[in-house]
């Protein structure tokens, strides 16, 4: 098979930048065009030293004669935008974006969770919400891949075969997830001007953050009934990596022993997530810089509830490798492809 043709745009961001590591390493790739607005002309090395020793192009606006070269279009730029590119998008050239702009399947939500009005809503039906470890082979019917957030990966992978199986209970579900500022993107020193991110541990979006509206419709989809559920994410002092804390209500006759053993069994082909023994004390330095997502399952002073602990990185497995598990998937690529 001769490699697929790339483009990608919004290259320079944090994202962007993993994504482009991925895919240097990826045997199937050849990237083609990387495109920006305010980076125009300029070099990947410019931001990051790592890309002096490859012979990449320059950053260029977009142009949709480039699109007659292109396999896939991966976009990292920010909500809104890659909206206005889904109109290129056919059985020939496939997009997977990493933003917020097809993750929800209801434009009337979107519009209320995201403040702007959706300008692509008959593209919506083209999409999937791309969570690779559950979708599966469900992504390889859709032209537009939509990467869940960084914050919901981590809250949805350890949920979602729990409620699935009925073994905890549908409210009073508390979580507590926590990022590295890489999380906030480029921007992050401006938005927080008035915060020392370096050494600060600051919350944010309290009952309004972008994620809620996907964690509660994945959630939703799963328990065929409305999920309750308090999120509260906070912006640690280090550059990259979330660790989520998640408090549960066990159902009737369930203990720890249960839950970490279905959790096992689902993910037990799944080369990216590791199931911890109970009780383990994850950090998320065992899985910075790396496509895993770590879960360990905790006893609780109560034994009706269970503490549930996940860490991953979130520029790669919240991010850039989850774009490349779903290109992986969609073209019958091994699924460690690009990351090794």
């Amino acid at each position: 098979m001769k490699k697929l043709n790339v483009l990608i745009l919004g290259s320079n961001g944090f994202i962007g930048l993993e994504l482009v590591k991925l895919l240097l390493n990826h045997n199937k790739i050849n990237i083609k065009y990387l495109c920006g607005n305010t980076s125009v002309g300029k070099k990947l090395s410019n931001y990051d030293k790592y890309f002096e020793k490859y012979n990449l192009p320059k950053i260029v606006k977009f142009n949709k004669k480039y699109l007659k070269e292109i396999d896939v279009i991966f976009c990292s730029l920010p909500n809104g935008d890659a909206q206005k590119i889904s109109k290129f998008v056919n059985n020939k050239i496939k997009l997977i974006d990493l933003s917020g702009d097809f993750r929800l399947k209801n434009p009337k939500i979107y519009k209320k969770w995201y403040k702007q009005k959706h300008l692509s809503i008959s593209k919506i039906k083209d999409s999937i919400y791309a969570l690779p470890e559950i979708k599966g082979n469900l992504i390889k019917k859709f032209n537009i891949i939509s990467c869940p957030g960084c914050y919901p990966t981590s809250i949805l992978i350890p949920l979602i075969p729990l409620i699935k199986k009925k073994l905890i209970k549908n409210n009073n579900i508390i979580i507590d997830s926590k990022s590295g500022y890489s999380g906030g993107g480029r921007g992050v020193f401006k938005k927080y001007k008035d915060i020392n991110l370096n050494n600060t541990i600051s919350v944010y979006g309290i009952s309004d953050h972008k994620h809620n509206a996907e964690i509660q419709q994945e959630l939703n989809l799963i328990s065929k009934k409305k999920v309750e559920f308090t999120f509260t994410p906070s912006i640690a002092p280090m550059f990259r990596g979330i660790i989520t804390n998640i408090y549960v209500d066990l159902n009737k006759g369930i203990n720890v022993k249960k839950i970490i053993n279905v959790l096992k069994v689902t993910y037990r082909l799944k080369k990216f997530i590791r199931i911890k023994k109970i009780n383990s004390q994850l950090s998320t330095q065992s899985v910075i810089n790396s496509n895993f997502c770590d879960i360990s399952v905790c006893r609780s002073k109560d034994k009706k509830k269970v503490i549930i602990v996940c860490v991953i990185d979130n520029l790669i497995k919240g991010g850039a490798g989850q774009a490349i598990q779903n290109l992986n998937t969609m073209f019958k690529f091994k699924s460690n492809e690009g990351f090794e």
